[in-house]
């Protein structure tokens, strides 16, 4: 079954109202998640496919006006440029080999074939994958603004309803207001926090909180970092520094570097990725505020351009809009009203 009959029969499903008293919980959880991406990718859907709907009804054949019109909306939707370039080749040859010439009947091949630039030759996990036996650490890095503190908040409020016992430890110590700001969320979210006064050495934190989570049996270590990416060299010292102090107390720590992306600021996210791998090892990617532009295919562009997985998406502003990434849900919330 392609990718597009795929979603169609999931916008079936979904359309039921009514659940089954007796329905697996996970059944049931998984619905919830696909009505998340609907609403959470609505912006990008109306911009995106409301404009690619007009396409196919303005075309009665597929021609080179047609191709230049989609490449258009496709770099609107910011995807790349490289990327829509490669995919309108990859398009005409597959409308040459399969004989199409029915604007309507290439619809289900832009979704696979947008579904394969994502999946390409090697397939990212979106997974954390939890250590055995110590504590998980996870560092946060991005730049002031992407809404990376709420974000860690948000994601230890999803490792709690896992069953994890989640440590915060606010290494952020200086940006004003960071550190409470932590704080405050671990209150809100139900799990444990570490920190010191502003202005300490952030490291000396990340010594005292990996210290605390290995002598009290935490699952998870979720790690605040500063932002300061205008100061390249320093940060570089610092989070080498991290680093270093991590593996000392949890060998093979940190396990996952994250870096979070505002989606809202499309291609200077992408410029911010390339500029944090310079100086670390970025693991993969938290896109915040998806819900808030219509440019919902910085997804593709990631992959294109970087070749990082994306591990959450934040689609709304409540706990549970912070959702781990799924590919098929999100071709499902991009294109849903064309089934």
């Amino acid at each position: 079954m392609g990718l597009f009959n795929k979603i169609k029969t999931m916008f079936q499903s979904n359309k039921e109202q009514e659940v089954n008293e007796k329905q697996d919980i996970s059944v049931q959880q998984e619905q919830e998640e696909v009505k998340v991406y609907e609403k959470g990718l609505s912006k990008s859907r109306q911009g995106f496919v409301s404009r690619l709907a007009d396409l196919t009804n303005k075309y009665r054949t597929i021609n080179d006006d047609y191709f230049d019109e989609l490449e258009e909306i496709l770099i609107m939707a910011d995807i790349g440029v490289n990327t829509v370039m490669d995919f309108i080749d990859r398009l005409r040859e597959r409308v040459v080999k399969e004989k199409i010439s029915d604007p309507e009947l290439l619809k289900e091949v832009i979704v696979d074939e947008l579904f394969i630039i994502y999946v390409g030759d090697e397939v990212l996990s979106s997974k954390i994958e939890y250590q055995e036996n110590g504590p998980t650490v996870i560092l946060f890095v991005g730049v002031n603004g992407v809404g990376k503190t709420t974000t860690i908040a948000k994601i230890a409020w999803r490792m709690k309803q896992e069953g994890k016992k989640v440590l915060m430890v606010a290494a952020d110590t200086f940006r004003a207001g960071a550190v409470e700001q932590l704080h405050e969320w671990s209150g809100k979210v139900g799990v444990s926090f570490y920190g010191k006064e502003e202005g300490v050495d952030p490291s000396s934190v990340v010594y005292d909180g990996c210290q605390k989570a290995k002598e009290e049996d935490y699952d998870v270590v979720l790690i605040d970092t500063a932002g300061r990416l205008q100061n390249k060299v320093n940060l570089m010292k610092e989070l080498e520094k991290m680093n270093k102090v991590i593996q000392g107390i949890i060998p093979g720590g940190p396990h996952e570097t994250l870096l979070v992306i505002d989606a809202t600021t499309g291609q200077n996210g992408i410029s911010q990725a390339k500029a944090f791998r310079e100086i670390t090892n970025i693991t993969g990617i938290v896109l915040t505020k998806l819900d808030g532009t219509a440019k919902g295919g910085i997804v593709l562009a990631i992959k294109e351009q970087l070749n990082l997985p994306v591990k959450f998406i934040g689609l709304g502003e409540r706990k549970e809009d912070l959702q781990v990434f799924d590919i098929e849900k999100y071709i499902y919330g991009l294109f849903k009203d064309m089934m």
